[in-house]
């Protein structure tokens, strides 16, 4: 890869972790907190929440599949990558490591995309209609915070791979 296409690739996939982690942090930090508190009993909240949802999912997941395609082209790029499977040096295994704690953390993303907020969804529709269960509604939104903040940690984790596999 040129020095040109090395520093656009690593652009891009800092531009994608700004966007993903940081956009993530504000929603589950700042952003949702604020608006529980600002709204809390009216109905307009968990449409608001709904629409915050869908917004960031597709920047998201736009973000994540930017990381995933500057990553490989940046980790096959690198001088200290020995091959598909190959951990014979510090930096592999440390990237490994990284690999490890990303499929953790699409596994964790894809039950909350997949399974949680669908769910959430539903159960949030049904208490606007008046048929819907509040326990029910408590309890997938306790779900969504701590798969949230589970996805907080393991890009927390991510990025001290990162930084680990600068200095080796």
């Amino acid at each position: 890869m040129t020095e040109a296409a090395r520093t656009v690739s690593l652009f891009l996939h800092i531009g994608a972790s700004v966007v993903w982690f940081g956009g993530l942090l504000m929603l589950a930090l700042l952003v949702t907190p604020e608006l529980r508190r600002a709204l809390q009993g009216q109905p307009a909240l968990r449409g608001v929440l709904r629409r915050l949802r869908r917004r960031f999912a597709l920047w998201g997941n736009l973000a994540l599949a930017t990381l995933l395609v500057t990553g490989l082209l940046q980790m096959t790029d690198d001088v200290h990558y020995a091959g598909l499977l190959q951990f014979d040096n510090r930096w592999s295994q440390a990237l490994l490591i990284k690999h490890l704690l990303i499929i953790v953390l699409a596994l964790v993303g894809a039950a909350l995309q997949l399974l949680v907020l669908p769910a959430l969804e539903r159960a949030s529709r049904l208490i606007e209609g008046g048929v819907g269960d509040a326990q029910d509604l408590a309890r997938l939104q306790r779900r969504e915070q701590r798969l949230t903040l589970l996805m907080i940690a393991l890009a927390g984790l991510i990025l001290v791979a990162s930084a680990w596999l600068g200095q080796l």
